[in-house]
């Protein structure tokens, strides 16, 4: 999922993202529900052609699957003779790896290790296929961009977002990430946050509840200048038009600032770095 690093979270991400916008096992994989960019390769052909990825330039020519709308779909339209394949959640784009319709997916990393680590017919190339800063997107001019860039400060400060990446990225033993204080208030109302939560360990669900490293930043961040928080589920390509027409009043989702972006929202400070990177069979 595009650019700029916060450098307050340069120390923290040093050891967390070492790789570091799709289902946990909690949604089975739907099949595909893709658009190409251009004819699809037969199966076959794909299966001939996959033991040739052995590097981002061996992309070149190949049918890749990305999830439809994010920065990996972007990238993979610049990939010389590619055929590219669009699907609405990264679990189908895998899906179809696994099936030979594709020969790579281009996917963040956080998420691509969770495939790998469920799928061990799968793996993730070595190098990376770019590097990006997550932030938060909210409305053209909002007012509450400065406010929530005030919480980021704070929250990245107060250790909060360490916490969050220590439960999520860094797999330390019993930390507990984000819990709201005892005697929160929300005197300002709420504010609802559009998701993809198919993207672990950003957003995905436990149960019914859509949890993750956005889930509870962004519940941070409410929390901080006082709202509720809600959160909606919906394709990832949803989440701006949701933004601008009002339906949400911020979209957080492992979303990278791109220039194509800025036109239609604003975006808050960087809070995370991602990589994108390519998953293969092995």
């Amino acid at each position: 999922m595009k650019k700029l690093i916060s450098a307050v979270l340069a120390g923290v991400l040093a050891l967390s993202l070492a790789a570091c916008g799709s289902t946990p096992a909690s949604e089975p994989a739907s099949g595909s529900t893709a658009t190409s960019a251009s004819t699809p390769a037969s199966a076959s052909a794909a299966a001939e052609s996959k033991q040739y990825i052995f590097s981002v330039d061996d992309l070149t020519g190949k049918n890749i699957g990305v999830q439809l709308g994010t920065t990996g779909d972007i990238y993979a339209q610049d990939v010389e003779g590619a055929t590219v394949e669009q699907y609405n959640k990264f679990n189908d784009a895998v899906l179809a790896l696994k099936q030979g319709k594709v020969d790579a997916v281009i996917i963040d990393n956080e998420p691509g290790k969770v495939f790998v680590e469920q799928n061990d017919d799968i793996t993730m190339l070595d190098e990376d296929f770019a590097v990006e800063d997550y932030a938060i997107a909210l409305n053209k001019g909002s007012e509450l961009t400065a406010q929530f860039n005030e919480a980021i400060a704070a929250i990245q400060e107060n250790g909060t977002l360490d916490a969050i990446l220590d439960k999520y990225i860094n797999g330390v033993e019993g930390a507990e990430g984000y819990v709201t204080p005892e005697g929160t208030e929300y005197p300002n109302g709420t504010l609802t946050m559009a998701t993809n939560a198919y993207f672990p360990p950003y957003e995905y669900y436990e149960g019914d509840e859509i949890v993750g490293i956005d889930a509870e930043f962004a519940k941070a961040i409410c929390d901080y200048l006082g709202y509720e928080l809600v959160i909606e589920d919906m394709e990832f390509a949803s989440i701006i038009p949701a933004i601008n027409s009002g339906k949400a009043d911020f979209g957080a989702a492992g979303m990278t600032v791109t220039e194509e972006r800025l036109v239609n929202v604003d975006f808050t400070d960087s809070y995370c770095t991602g990589i994108q990177s390519v998953l293969v069979l092995k």
